[in-house]
């Protein structure tokens, strides 16, 4: 980092510039074997990429403050690269107890840019869920979200309660959540909603399998199949066979 004090914008330009120097041509390749559509990367592994993040999160957070690791975070994820948005995201996990409404809606923001599956459950999933976990009235933002015409905020919606779920909470708003969206006919969307409903299934079977079981005649079978995952074979198997 620079000697004198820097702004967000240098900061974030000099990771910006590691980013691009330290990852790897050829993974870089690899990673787009998992996303339908092209996406810019720079072929860093998620373990040496949250390294880095976090060396740099200890020493912006301990010299200039929280405020202005939001900032350099906040134009990390506006930037068209992968790594650059996981990054951001990386600088702020684990200091969610830190924050409040006003970061909330920092976050809430950041969701039309998203652009792959990947740095959407990151900031999803790593930032969003465990404030909604903690403060439960935000679960009105995400019935706003569900009615989105976007697929990453329909998606969201899932992956926001998704910590809560591991906790036994929110089991009434997944329901109803799931009601809103069992007719989404987008595969990113069906696979979130699968994936809350996997995380419901494994933390509190004992309500979630009867709920199965009422919606398996109109449920995706993708979704159907993902929630199902944790289940034992039996249980699985009765959710999956279509009555006669």
């Amino acid at each position: 980092m620079t000697a004198h004090k820097p702004s967000p914008a240098t900061i974030a330009a000099e990771i910006r510039l590691l980013l691009r120097d330290g990852g790897s041509a050829e993974h870089a390749e690899g990673v787009q074997w998992f996303f339908k559509h092209k996406i810019r990367s720079h072929g860093w592994y998620t373990a040496q990429l949250r390294s880095v993040a976090i060396h740099f999160r200890r020493q912006i957070k301990k010299e200039l403050g929280l405020d202005f690791l939001l900032q350099v975070a906040d134009k990390l994820f506006a930037g068209p690269v992968l790594e650059e948005k996981v990054f951001a995201v990386f600088l702020l996990e684990k200091l969610t107890e830190e924050f409040g409404d006003a970061e909330f809606r920092l976050f809430e923001s950041w969701l039309p840019r998203i652009s792959s599956w990947a740095d959407h459950d990151a900031l999803v999933h790593y930032l969003i869920a465990p404030m909604v976990a903690a403060k439960p009235e935000r679960t009105g933002r995400i019935f706003r979200w569900a009615r989105s015409k976007n697929r990453w905020h329909r998606r969201a919606a899932c992956v926001a309660l998704i910590q809560g779920s591991r906790r036994k909470m929110f089991f009434p708003e997944i329901k109803r959540l799931s009601e809103l969206l069992l007719s989404d006919e987008d595969d990113m969307v069906q696979k979130g909603l699968g994936w809350l409903l996997r995380e419901t299934a494994k933390a509190d079977p004992k309500r979630t399998v009867p709920y199965l079981m009422s919606i398996r005649e109109r449920a995706p079978r993708l979704v159907l199949r993902t929630a199902c995952e944790t289940l034992p074979a039996g249980a699985r198997e009765k959710i999956l066979t279509k009555p006669a």
